[in-house]
């Protein structure tokens, strides 16, 4: 037998156990296939994705094309971590590994990529037939417990708990948003017992509440309010300013806009109480233009004829100026224009963990290595949105899981690798 077979029969008798069947735990079973090993993954729920195909429903979302530098920039106080796993894995690699599937892709006037058929279930079929054929073993209905005395890994099966021993473990759990579809964080107490240092689980691409009047309610709840740039002041005294659009909701607001400016939102409430979402309603026109058009007669039309006609403000927005003012500030001239340009509207609390469409915090950094094992628990790695990073909707969600799920396998081959040549 050569050395190159040899090789090859060492690998295939070792066995990595992958917990979670979200992209990052598919993505790293398939690297580590392709490295000869035998991959076993379990998931809790009765088939493995289904957080992946949500996330498809509405248009599959698969990553952005933007270059790489803003790109890496959208991860916030976690670039420093993420942009390795970017580095190696980018957007333009995964398109080509979707190409790879046999789904062609698009990249959409917002630069979000997508795939042809905007869906996620022919690329999850795609992909799962190629893990299939290449030896994955999928065991669902398989909600992981933790360990037993003897370091087995323990989990529910609907045959009662069972124990299933590995040479490499990766977990890819997922954060705590969608618990009904498998990420329901149960694992923070599970790695904090066994000394993994953990960051608080909390919503990240979420909604907030702003305690709206029954009035404004039960007018506007549902209506999307478009062609705005929204800014918000982080605690650092940085102001994030984005253009877009969201959803007045009948609680507050959500959309994209509102996520994409979550996280300083969200700290900011946790530090102070509250937060403020500074409107423009009117980001095409300056400042001295709509105190311009606004002082304009108006002759014998309503102030909100006037509005629409001159500054082009209407339904929503106008209905946002009359929640947000006192009727002195909105009858003033001076004091309304300066309400288009910058309306702070007050949110008081983000929308509950299971609603966001993502999690921050969990695993933390310096709790793993830089190959993404865990320190206090050697061979057993982590993937995926259960590490402490977050970033904006626009296919960053999905391009960094997939990453880390590389990253971490990659770290897996390489240290089972070295416990292969300590023992011989």
């Amino acid at each position: 037998m050569n050395s190159h077979a040899r090789r090859q029969t060492a690998a295939s008798e070792r066995t990595v156990a992958i917990v979670g069947g979200g992209p990052a735990g598919l993505m790293a079973a398939e690297v580590l296939l392709a490295r000869g090993l035998r991959v076993e993954l379990y998931d809790a729920m009765p088939s493995v994705g289904r957080k992946f195909l949500l996330a498809g429903v509405g248009g599959m979302n698969i990553t952005h094309s933007e270059p790489f530098a803003p790109f890496a920039a959208r991860y916030g106080a976690r670039q420093a971590q993420v942009e390795p796993w970017l580095t190696a894995f980018d957007g333009q690699a995964l398109r080509d590994w979707v190409h790879g599937l046999g789904i062609e892709t698009f990249v959409g006037s917002s630069g979000r990529v997508f795939p042809t058929q905007m869906k996620a279930a022919p690329l999850l079929r795609a992909w799962l037939a190629r893990l299939r054929e290449a030896g994955l073993q999928i065991h669902v209905r398989h909600r992981w417990l933790g360990w037993d005395g003897a370091g087995a890994l323990r989990f529910a099966t609907p045959d009662g708990e069972q124990s299933v021993s590995a040479d490499a473990v990766l977990l890819g759990l997922g954060g705590g948003s969608w618990a009904k579809l498998g990420s329901d964080g149960a694992w923070v107490a599970t790695l904090a017992e066994r000394g993994v240092g953990i960051v608080p689980l909390v919503p990240a691409n979420c909604g907030f509440e702003a305690g709206w009047s029954e009035h404004f309610q039960d007018k506007f709840a549902g209506t999307p309010l478009k062609a705005v740039v929204a800014s918000v002041t982080g605690l650092d005294g940085a102001t994030i300013s984005r253009r877009g659009e969201f959803v007045v909701s009948g609680y507050g607001v959500e959309g994209s806009l509102v996520y994409a400016l979550s996280a300083p939102l969200r700290d900011a409430i946790a530090a102070t109480g509250s937060a403020t979402l500074m409107l423009d309603l009117s980001p095409d026109k300056s400042a001295e233009r709509v105190l311009a058009e606004v002082a304009h007669p108006r002759g014998s039309r309503s102030l909100s004829s006037h509005l629409q006609s001159r500054v082009g403000i209407h339904g929503v927005k106008a209905g946002l100026l009359r929640e947000c003012l006192s009727k002195e500030q909105f009858a003033d001239p001076a004091q309304l224009a300066s309400a288009i340009k910058a309306l702070p509207v007050r949110l008081t609390a983000p929308r509950p963990l299971d609603e966001a469409i993502s999690s921050a915090g969990g695993v933390r950094f310096d709790a793993l290595d830089a190959r993404l094992m865990l320190s206090a628990l050697p061979g057993v790695f982590c993937a995926g949105e259960m590490l402490d990073w977050e970033a904006p909707t626009g296919g960053y969600l999905l391009t960094a899981c997939f990453a880390s799920g590389r990253v971490a396998a990659e770290g897996i081959a390489a240290w089972l690798a070295e416990q292969g040549a300590a023992s011989r």
